[in-house]
């Protein structure tokens, strides 16, 4: 198994964060599915601070120690993102061997960020995505991830900036295997013999049909559950169809568990409060149920001059969450406003998210 080192960086100045498109989408990934803004906050500060020692990345892993500023403790920290399968990589290399403009860029030593397009037209998540991945710590925190595999993520998106193929690595193939592997596609089919094909223009897609109504009559058999796999049916045809137009989400599995349990209200194992916050606001909506974070200043301020004049009493502040006693008001990344309420103890969604921190004001107390 091919694995490589790199030296761990020296401490640099504040701002030093990834530049380049890949290290920013891997940075997005890492912060969209954290739980806790204040480890994302020391996360930095550790990167930056030259906390991390020498990190080694391999097929589905990378890992470093990172030593702690408060406890002065060194801990051996892992991220791990899954790799891709042979099947995968086949369907991603087929797809990348029929555009010239990617097979010398990729022989150049250079990935274009249409990759990552190339990469979903065959089926294959390149980039990692919400919940993709899966940070561990010897520490003793229990936040994911924790200041340590924050530090790491940050330090990993400058590797990417400096050698996007690091990506590959991490989802199994080390450099000189798949250049090989391309290398083999490219000579079994000549550019010269490619490019003297006369051009035929592809025909016109066909039209997206109205919404697919499956009703199965299934039969009764050991081991089947016949109301549930008509469900499983005519949520696969109404999938295929948004797939058409393109409005289908990559969601990860438990996300999509939630969603399978708020359109079709079957009882499956995920938090009821998932459920409603799916119902209300979907993937944004149940993003804000489990994450925060620390919205701009300006937007901050604004929104506590509203809410100032739109209720009485103190207004209790928390990064993203806005609480007036049993009344919550939730500000998401996608800049809407989400109304919640206390329901014995727990954080309830209550309503579709609004425009503005007043209109969520009214729903949630009304």
């Amino acid at each position: 198994m091919t694995a490589l080192g790199f030296p761990a960086f020296p401490p640099v100045g504040r701002g030093s964060m990834a530049r380049t498109w890949w290290g920013r989408a891997w940075i997005k990934a890492m912060e969209d599915s954290a739980l806790d803004e204040r480890q994302l906050r020391d996360g930095r500060k550790y990167a930056r601070g030259g906390y991390v020692g020498a990190i080694t990345v391999s097929a589905g892993r990378m890992s470093a120690s990172v030593r702690d500023y408060e406890d002065d403790t060194t801990y051996q920290t892992v991220m791990r993102l899954e790799p891709l399968s042979e099947a995968e990589w086949r369907r991603f290399l087929d797809q990348v061997a029929t555009q010239s403009g990617h097979i010398a860029a990729l022989l150049d030593g250079d990935m274009p960020a249409e990759l990552v397009d190339a990469a979903a037209d065959a089926g294959v998540r390149l980039l990692p995505d919400l919940g993709d991945l899966d940070p561990e710590c010897t520490c003793p925190g229990w936040e994911l991830p924790c200041r340590h595999a924050a530090a790491l993520a940050y330090q990993v998106s400058w590797l990417l900036d400096s050698d996007p193929f690091v990506l590959l690595l991490l989802r199994g193939k080390a450099t000189a295997d798949l250049l090989a592997d391309l290398q083999s596609r490219v000579s079994t089919f000549p550019a010269a013999e490619a490019f003297a094909q006369p051009f035929v223009p592809l025909p016109d897609p066909p039209p997206v049909p109205d919404e697919p109504l499956v009703e199965l009559d299934v039969p009764a058999a050991e081991g089947i559950d016949p109301v549930a796999l008509a469900l499983l049916a005519k949520d696969a045809a109404s999938r295929a169809r948004q797939l058409m137009v393109g409005e289908v989400p990559d969601l990860p599995c438990t996300a999509d568990l939630v969603r399978y349990a708020a359109v079709y209200s079957v009882d499956l194992d995920v938090d009821p409060r998932s459920v409603a916050a799916w119902r209300n606001g979907g993937i944004d909506g149940l993003r804000v149920l489990s994450t925060t974070w620390r919205p701009p200043p300006a937007v901050a301020a604004r929104a506590a001059d509203t809410a100032a004049a739109a209720v009485e009493g103190a207004v209790e502040v928390h990064d993203n969450h806005w609480t007036f006693g049993d009344a919550q008001v939730r500000l998401g990344r996608d800049g809407r406003w989400y109304p919640y309420r206390d329901q014995d103890g727990e954080w309830w969604p209550v309503g579709p998210p609004q425009a503005d921190i007043a209109s969520a004001l009214i729903a949630v107390l009304a």
